[in-house]
């Protein structure tokens, strides 16, 4: 064992020194991209080479559906889900993509979304759209969501789509009580919650949503290609993926199609689990790190970070709700290539026109007061 398991314990200044990409840059693009400690890149790598290498001694199958099934456990032990139902993806809008292709719409049903989506969450309703579905876009203000706008907008509508945390903003949606209104209503309810492992605890039985899609890339600080996808056990039933493969089904060679219970049925074909393989490292770390002191460290942190901006140009909520935060400049294109130029990463949003610091438990005070200094030029 390399990892975060070998002593039982780890402080997120521990973490940072384990991730070689990090140096002395003054990252701030967590929301995007978590770059990997080593012993993750080292996981994802050794079981890359022992698969390939013991390949023709071996039966190369059982060694990565054994893994699968690994794998599988230990993201469901993170989630709080069972291990039924999760499908292992390569990303969220992977995730997204899957579950609206695999119900039977038809001309006239309804799809609703907010106007905060990733466009993981906004490209497939988009494409239905050419199949006569209606997609009604909910509008927000400051990253909240009207709950009565909402309830009305969802009223007859087939699916729902939103953010747990919201990609533009940092603003945490009530999730639990989005996913209420929307069972009321009869709809299926797909929730994004990419910007939550690794920052925030997750529970998805708590929220109640028939479908989560989440990713290890970014606060988790995983491998790229290391999806996931919760589904509950009964929504699963009535869902029939249009990808469908030898992974999805119970017999590949039988005359008809039948899926795998739970979420099985939306893994298709023959993938490496090398990526996976690197999340559960990661999975450790955040575990020997605790997300509680994670959680804390963010707050306190973004604290520091937002007490160095004004009022008029924060665009986040000043009280914390996520490591995510919003500031509004003048040209935010121009403002990111500053601060590149002074060893300072962050990004631009389209919308709103601004640019985001994704503040991680990793970061460190003295790189919180270079960016609010780098920042000062903007006021």
């Amino acid at each position: 064992m390399t990892g975060p398991e070998a002593d039982g314990g780890m402080t997120p200044r521990e973490l940072r020194a384990d991730v070689p990409a990090l140096g002395e840059a003054a990252y701030f693009n967590f929301g995007a991209h978590g770059p990997s400690p080593e012993y993750v890149v080292d996981a994802a790598s050794e079981l890359l080479a022992d698969h390939e290498y013991g390949s023709a001694t071996t039966d190369p199958y059982t060694r990565a559906f054994e893994t699968y099934e690994t794998v599988r456990e230990r993201i469901a032990a993170f989630v709080g889900a069972e291990t039924n139902e999760i499908a292992l993806t390569e990303s969220t809008s992977d995730g997204i993509g899957r579950v609206a292709g695999a119900i039977d719409w038809e001309p006239g049903d309804v799809v609703v979304r907010t106007d905060l989506e990733h466009p993981a969450g906004v490209l497939p309703w988009k494409r239905l759209e050419d199949e006569g579905v209606e997609v009604r876009v909910v509008e927000t203000e400051d990253g909240r969501v009207d709950r009565d706008e909402y309830a009305e907008a969802v009223a007859d509508a087939r699916l729902v789509c939103f953010s747990a945390i919201t990609w533009t903003h940092g603003t945490r949606l009530p999730v639990a009580d989005l996913v209420d209104v929307a069972n009321e209503a009869g709809a299926f309810t797909l929730v994004d919650a990419v910007q939550s492992p690794g920052q925030v605890a997750v529970d998805v039985a708590a929220w109640g949503a028939d479908a989560v899609a989440m990713a290890g890339h970014k606060w988790t600080l995983g491998p790229w290609g290391a999806g996931f996808l919760y589904v509950d056990g009964e929504a699963a039933a009535e869902l029939s993926p249009r990808a469908v493969g030898y992974r999805s089904v119970t017999d590949p060679t039988g005359d008809d199609i039948e899926f795998k219970p739970g979420a099985k049925r939306f893994e298709v074909g023959t993938t490496t689990p090398a990526a996976h393989v690197g999340l559960v490292e990661a999975l450790d770390a955040i575990d020997a790190v605790g997300i509680e002191t994670i959680e804390a460290r963010i707050a306190s942190l973004t604290d520091r970070l937002k007490d160095g901006v004004p009022d008029e140009r924060l665009l986040s909520p000043r009280e914390y709700e996520s490591g995510l935060v919003t500031i509004d400049v003048d040209d935010p294109e121009s403002t990111v290539d500053r601060l590149a130029d002074e060893g300072i990463v962050v990004r631009s949003l389209p919308h709103p026109n601004g640019v985001r610091a994704s503040v991680h438990a990793v970061s460190t005070e003295s790189e919180i007061d270079r960016l609010v200094d780098a920042l000062a030029a903007e006021w």
